[in-house]
């Protein structure tokens, strides 16, 4: 469902300018400077607010507490205009919100260039199979997902997917491609993920880096994060030096870590660390 069938209205602009700003109580305070003459309250099921919309004579706006909680000006503004309270389920009005700004991204950002090799989503999916068998339905969080390679390999595989990158170019392409879905899709900061994702079982990051002492402390946070979010991580580098970092990483997280040689390429994904939970 998009955003403003939920809402019950013909259009709805959503204040924050990214899916990354839904943190930010800022934009609330900016909502309620509007001359609302409507207003509605969506509440998930255990009827906490998801969001408050009013409208004004420019149209309807609204602000997401998916990862805040709602001011007190907020509510005492919707029970001073004498709003209408509408119910949707969390997973629905989060699914329609990613969905919101991800086509936002495909109309206002211009893709990057295509430059996967053709048979790089096959060669994943055997890796997967190689790694993790059949698991149908499994949800996996595609961590620096990029243009969406692994997700479309995720996706062949039967599982369930979640993505998240923090550029807008490269996720434009795999979104124009059919690789990532508008509604599972993210540009957030991999470091915060857990700000906007819930643990999930698997994880994986295909292609991190390339790392070296220079960048480290940015690729660890991100390592870490994954591992903090799942049971089960899957990541690939191209070199055995970076593989030995990211498996230094796990094991300082307590995981259970094995390095192994993936040689389906002799580029991509060469080196992988498969991590769990000791």
């Amino acid at each position: 469902m998009k955003v403003a069938d939920i809402l019950g209205v013909d259009g709805c602009r959503l204040v924050e300018p990214s899916f990354a700003e839904l943190t930010m109580d800022s934009y609330t305070a900016l909502l309620l400077r509007a001359m609302a003459d409507e207003a509605r309250l969506l509440v998930d099921e255990e009827e906490e607010p998801l969001a408050l919309a009013l409208h004004d004579e420019s149209g309807w706006h609204a602000v997401s507490f998916l990862f805040r909680d709602p001011t007190l000006a907020a509510i005492e503004c919707f029970e001073e205009i004498g709003g209408d309270i509408y119910q949707e389920s969390r997973a629905a009005w989060l699914s329609a919100v990613r969905e919101y700004y991800s086509l936002d991204i495909c109309k206002n950002v211009l893709p990057a260039l295509e430059d996967l090799p053709p048979d790089r989503e096959g060669k994943i999916r055997d890796l997967i199979d190689e790694v993790w068998g059949d698991r149908p339905g499994t949800l996996c969080l595609d961590c620096c997902c990029g243009s969406g390679v692994g997700t479309a390999a995720l996706r062949a595989s039967g599982m369930q997917t979640l993505a998240y990158d923090n550029d807008p170019a490269l996720l434009a392409l795999g979104l124009s491609r059919g690789r990532l879905a508008p509604a599972d899709t993210m540009c957030i900061d991999a470091r915060e993920a857990s700000r906007y994702i819930a643990p999930a079982p698997l994880g994986a990051i295909f292609m991190a880096g390339e790392i070296y002492s220079y960048n480290a402390d940015l690729w660890e946070p991100i390592v870490t994060e994954l591992l903090a979010l799942t049971d089960e991580a899957l990541i690939t580098v191209g070199t055995e030096p970076e593989a030995a970092l990211v498996e230094g990483w796990c094991t300082g997280q307590g995981r259970d870590a094995r390095v192994f040689e993936n040689r389906r390429d002799p580029i991509y994904d060469r080196w992988c660390c498969v991590a769990r939970r000791a």
